[in-house]
C-alpha cells in the first residue's frame, strides 16, 4: 500500500468539486447538476445510480469531454477538464478515456465485422498494421467474442454487440472507461456478461470503470456505487468480500449517506418512505451517532 498520495496511482483517477451545470431554454435555467463532488480512485469499479433527470447523464458528458461544466472542478486521468484547450481535449478523447453508448448503432458501424470495427478503432491511434492486428486479436480474446470476430453487428446478440463495443473503447488503451446505460436494452444474462466483460477489462488492464445507469441491480456487480439525487450524490454503497467461517465468500455491503460541506445529507428513499419522513424530522446528538425520528406526536412524547 502506497504510504503518500504522491506514490498513489492517479493515472485512472477522476475527481471533481462542486460541479454545476445550468441549461437555458427559452429564458428558463434549468440547474442539471447543483454543486456535484465525486471521487474515482484510479484502478477501482464503479456505479453512479440515478433516476431520469436526476443529472447522471449531465455528469458523464462532462467527464467524457463532451460538455463542459458551468462552475467546479474536473479531472479525468490527469486532465484539467475545464482548463483543456482544443489540442488537448482531442487527444484526451482518443487516448486517456473509452465510452459505450446504450444504442449499438452509436458505438459500432453495422458494415463492418467486429473485428473490422476494432481495428478501425486502431487507427484513431495511428498504431501500425500489425500492431491492430495484434491489438484486435487481444481484446476480442479478453471480452470472449473471438469466434465473432467475422460477424457484423446485425448477426450479433446485444450482449454480444456491447462487448464489442467495450472492445473498440479499449482499442487505444484508456485509463478510464465510461458506459452511459450499457445494459438498459439487455436482459439479465445479458447484462451480466456486459458487466461481467466491464470487471475483466478492470482486472486484467488496471482500467477505471464507471458505469452509469437508472438500473440499481448493477449495483451488485461493482464495488462501489453512489446515488445522484437532484444533481448531487446522495448516498453510495461499498461492497467488500470477506471469508466466513466455513471459508466462503461472503459479500457485505454497507450503506452511506453522503454529507456535504455545508452538512446537507439526502437519506435514502427506502429509509424516508418506510418511517414516513417528510417535511421536518426530529434529531437528537447522541455520543457516538445522530438519531432521526418522524416529528409526530407520538415521538414528540418520547416513542421511538
Amino acid at each position: 500500500m502506497p504510504s503518500s498520495t504522491s506514490e498513489r496511482d492517479t493515472t485512472g483517477a477522476i475527481a471533481c468539486s462542486d460541479l454545476v451545470r445550468v441549461f437555458s431554454t427559452r429564458g428558463v435555467e434549468v440547474q442539471a447538476l447543483q454543486g456535484l463532488s465525486l471521487e474515482v480512485a484510479s484502478g477501482s469499479v464503479m456505479a453512479v445510480v440515478g433516476s431520469s433527470g436526476s443529472g447522471k447523464s449531465t455528469l458523464l458528458r462532462i467527464l467524457s469531454g463532451l460538455d463542459a461544466p458551468t462552475a467546479g472542478r474536473a479531472t479525468v486521468a490527469g486532465h484539467d477538464l475545464l482548463e483543456m484547450g482544443s489540442a488537448e481535449r482531442l487527444e484526451f478523447r482518443r487516448h486517456s478515456v473509452g465510452f459505450v453508448w446504450q444504442q449499438t448503432a452509436r458505438n459500432l458501424l453495422p458494415y463492418l465485422t467486429a473485428a473490422e470495427n476494432v481495428a478501425l478503432a486502431c487507427t484513431i491511434g495511428r498504431q501500425s498494421r500489425s500492431a491492430r492486428s495484434a491489438t484486435t486479436r487481444e481484446l476480442l480474446s479478453l471480452l470472449a467474442i473471438e469466434d465473432c470476430s467475422d460477424r457484423r453487428p446485425p448477426e450479433l446478440s446485444g450482449g454480444q454487440q456491447q462487448r464489442v463495443a467495450i472492445a473498440v473503447a479499449m482499442a487505444n488503451a484508456p485509463r478510464v472507461l465510461l458506459a452511459d446505460e450499457p445494459t438498459g436494452e439487455l436482459d439479465d444474462a445479458a447484462s451480466a456478461e456486459v458487466l461481467a466483460a466491464m470487471n475483466q477489462v478492470n482486472a486484467e488492464r488496471g482500467t477505471t470503470v464507471l458505469v452509469v445507469t437508472h438500473d440499481a441491480t448493477v449495483s451488485d456487480h461493482v464495488e462501489r456505487t453512489v446515488q445522484i439525487r437532484d444533481g448531487r450524490t446522495s448516498s453510495e454503497v461499498l461492497r467488500t468480500t470477506t471469508v466466513d467461517e466455513t471459508g466462503a465468500d461472503r459479500v457485505v455491503a454497507r450503506e452511506y449517506a453522503v454529507l456535504d460541506r455545508v452538512g446537507r445529507l439526502q437519506l435514502p428513499d427506502e429509509f424516508t418512505s418506510r418511517l414516513d419522513l417528510r417535511d421536518r424530522v426530529r434529531l437528537e446528538l447522541e455520543p457516538d451517532h445522530v438519531g432521526v425520528w418522524p416529528a409526530d406526536e407520538e415521538t414528540e412524547e418520547g416513542g421511538r
